[in-house]
């Protein structure tokens, strides 16, 4: 290591201090929200539609008195009671416009307190009912929170480094969205103006890019000199990217007589503190200015609030794993829409005017996943698991009854052989690293030999299915860095049937594989969900409708990213995927332009695009090998065919479609800054936990139940390493 990289990771000589700042939460006064808003529910709707609602009431209810009142919860278990409090508020969100014109319901008033007085001091009341300045403090709080748990993690191990990272990346997505969408709605005290919430924005990502920059710095010792300017060029822009943000959070609070004033009686530290971070980072970009690559040899941009990976050097296999699990997070960002997709939204706009606002309510989950923490049950009850009280649910697994309704044939799911993964997973790693890391990972390693085998069961329910496939394909990713075992005395020996012709197989040890064959099974299990629902609801409908682009995702994922890495049977080739897809999205156009409110509008083009999907997955299932396997399916058959229109109904005034309106305001608002996998394993609601540096079992979650059978694990609590 160079005696400046020394002298920037050695706090005993470096001047650029070590600490970094974490934001104090709000604090609020209680309030009684389950009975004033099941009174008005019942006033303005029906006692029925409160019976409906009033499991989601009660939750807001529990969340906000545990937010408010209980001092035990640790870091991680705030930030999951402020997440699904936050989820509560948007669905009850219509119920405060409507309360606010009722006379016969007493105000619901809501007082927060600055959270730069420790005092209780200046503390300020909504309007009358007014739900916008608890939105705003839940999220600042959401920030808050996330930059504690970056502040209180070990940063002198790469494991911890990445939580840290990722939790100040979180934070700083939490005041982004306070800064840039919520704040100019409300005048409340000053920590919530625009002001304070850009600068706590800018302070957060200039904090996360600063651990990022140490990683770099450590990475670069261990690299080749051929990727030398490259990760040189790397940390000149980092370098440079956080001197701008601590230059831009430092001007905003000094040239702000009142911001200052406000800062000084928090903490005068803070101002010297962001003075040090200024001109140090200032220096090193300006002296390393000379190693910015010209445009002709940028790599990819750097996005400021990107987590980085792991050390590449890492030598613990808790570490390994958790890069592993931290690639997942990449197989749900949004896919690429084309040309014809993009029109079947325009038709989907135009045809559902009196439809919320968002264009796909996520109905796959509330009506099937047992994890998700809101579900639909019988007669459109909308229930809620409180957030200390992770699913599965326990009852309720069968989805909507099968109508005679016929769309399209089902796509078979793929066979496999079976495979003990715990005995060749837990010896590789006893041999290639220690009995005692072995030991702090077997746990996951049974829930995964577990899952492969529950995943094959035909007499579990769609949704318990499709819920241990996707947890499975989530393991795959945590043990991806495994592979290739090449020391394993007993490499494991994946065996997969074609889905299409059962009597071809392929014998693989590639981890590619074994996740295409997965990804195959989850979009055809999606078609299965598809088939058996009823189409004359709109409940059904919008499943369906949501199970057709969950079938589409997934065999986007599969045709992108596994496709091409494994040689397998001809169901896993790119061209048969391609053909799936065409034809899930020719059902998609369809059953848009067979939608509810079905207006005139569009109902050419979407013919058009249903015709023009039809054909190319028509023309591909005619090509060579795809021809042959085929030969039995009724799919061709199917492409040639005519659909046939439906008709659903609906009542746009139902309580619970409200309710879901704001469910996916949530879902978008939130997806951004949660899509954090790294801080899911700080989680003691999650089903895999980390507790002292081991990847465990949490039973209070929702793995350890899978098939009905408790897997080996740990119920204790975790705790956070503090530097």
């Amino acid at each position: 290591m160079s005696n400046h990289n020394q002298r920037l990771l050695n706090p005993n000589r470096n001047p650029n201090p070590e600490r970094l700042l974490a934001i104090p939460v709000k604090k609020s006064d209680p309030v009684e929200l389950y009975r004033p808003l099941r009174n008005l529910v019942a006033r303005k709707y029906s006692e029925s539609d409160a019976q409906k609602v009033e499991s989601v009431l009660e939750t807001l209810n529990k969340c906000r008195s545990d937010m408010v009142e209980r001092g035990d919860l640790s870091l991680p278990m705030q930030r999951d009671c402020l997440i699904h409090y936050f989820k509560c508020l948007c669905m009850v969100d219509p119920l405060f416009t409507a309360i606010s014109s009722d006379s016969h319901s007493d105000p619901i008033v809501f007082v927060w307190y600055d959270a730069f007085y420790s005092e209780h001091e200046n503390g300020v009341s909504s309007q009358r009912n007014s739900i916008q300045l608890e939105k705003v403090s839940v999220l600042f709080n959401l920030g808050a929170v996330c930059s504690q748990i970056g502040a209180s993690c070990d940063r002198t191990t790469p494991l911890g480094r990445h939580l840290a990272i990722d939790a100040f990346n979180a934070a700083a997505n939490f005041f982004f969205k306070l800064w840039n969408v919520f704040a100019k709605d409300v005048s409340a005290t000053l920590d919530l103006t625009l002001l304070f919430a850009e600068t706590l924005y800018r302070l957060c990502g200039a904090q996360a890019l600063e651990i990022r920059l140490q990683q770099q710095l450590e990475h670069n010792n261990n690299d080749t000199a051929a990727s030398s300017a490259l990760q040189q060029h790397r940390c000149a822009v980092t370098f440079r990217l956080v001197s701008v943000n601590y230059q831009i959070a430092y001007d905003l609070i000094l040239h702000d007589s009142a911001a200052t004033e406000h800062v000084f009686s928090f903490d005068r530290t803070w101002m010297t503190h962001l003075h040090q971070k200024v001109k140090f980072f200032q220096v090193e970009a300006h002296r390393r200015r000379s190693s910015i690559l010209p445009k002709s040899q940028l790599p990819q941009t750097i996005s400021l609030f990107r987590s980085c990976p792991l050390d590449h050097d890492a030598v613990s296999v808790t570490e390994k794993l958790v890069r592993g699990i931290c690639c997942w997070s990449s197989l749900f960002r949004s896919c690429p829409l084309d040309l014809e997709a993009e029109l079947v939204r325009k038709i989907w706009k135009l045809k559902h005017k009196s439809i919320p606002k968002q264009e796909r309510i996520p109905y796959l989950d509330l009506l099937l996943s047992e994890y998700s923490s809101f579900k639909i049950i019988d007669d459109g009850k909308l229930v809620a698991n409180p957030w200390d009280m992770p699913p599965p649910y326990p009852t309720y697994l069968e989805i909507l009854s099968s109508s005679s309704l016929s769309i399209m044939p089902p796509i078979p799911l793929k066979k496999s052989e079976p495979l003990d993964l715990y005995e060749s997973l837990r010896s590789y790693v006893a041999l290639k690293y220690s009995e005692s890391e072995a030991n702090r990972v077997e746990g996951l390693f049974k829930t995964v030999d577990k899952l492969r085998s529950e995943m094959q069961r035909d007499d579990l329910s769609l949704p318990v299915r499709r819920d241990c496939l996707i947890l499975y394909l989530k393991c795959l990713c945590m043990i991806e860095p495994l592979f290739s075992m090449t020391t394993s005395p007993n490499p494991p020996i994946f065996v997969w049937y074609n889905a299409f012709n059962p009597q071809e197989d392929s014998s693989q040890h590639n981890i590619h594989f074994e996740k295409a064959s997965v990804l195959f099974n989850l979009g055809a299990l999606s078609t299965h969900i598809t088939l058996s629902c009823d189409l004359s609801t709109v409940q059904g409908y919008r499943l369906a409708m949501d199970a057709l682009y969950d079938a589409s995702y997934w065999f986007f994922i599969l045709w992108k990213l596994e496709a091409e890495k494994s040689s397998a049977t001809i169901d896993l080739s790119v061209n048969c995927v391609q053909m799936l897809r065409e034809m899930i999205a020719a059902q998609i156009a369809d059953l848009t332009w067979n939608c509810p409110h079905s207006h005139s509008d569009g109902s050419s083009l979407a013919e058009y695009l249903v015709t023009l999907r039809c054909r190319k997955a028509y023309d591909l299932s005619t090509l060579g090998p795809l021809a042959e396997n085929f030969v039995q399916s009724s799919i061709p058959q199917f492409l040639e065919s005519k659909m046939k229109t439906r008709h659903v109904q609906t009542d746009p005034s139902d309580v619970t479609e409200q309710f879901l309106s704001g469910y996916c305001e949530a879902q978008s608002l939130l997806r951004e800054a949660c899509q954090t996998p790294s801080l899911d394993l700080l989680s003691e609601v999650g089903p895999v936990m980390i507790k002292d540096g081991n990847l465990v079992i949490n039973l209070r979650g929702s793995i350890g139940r899978i098939g009905g059978d408790e897997l080996p694990g740990d119920h204790g609590n975790m705790t956070i390493d503090r530097n």
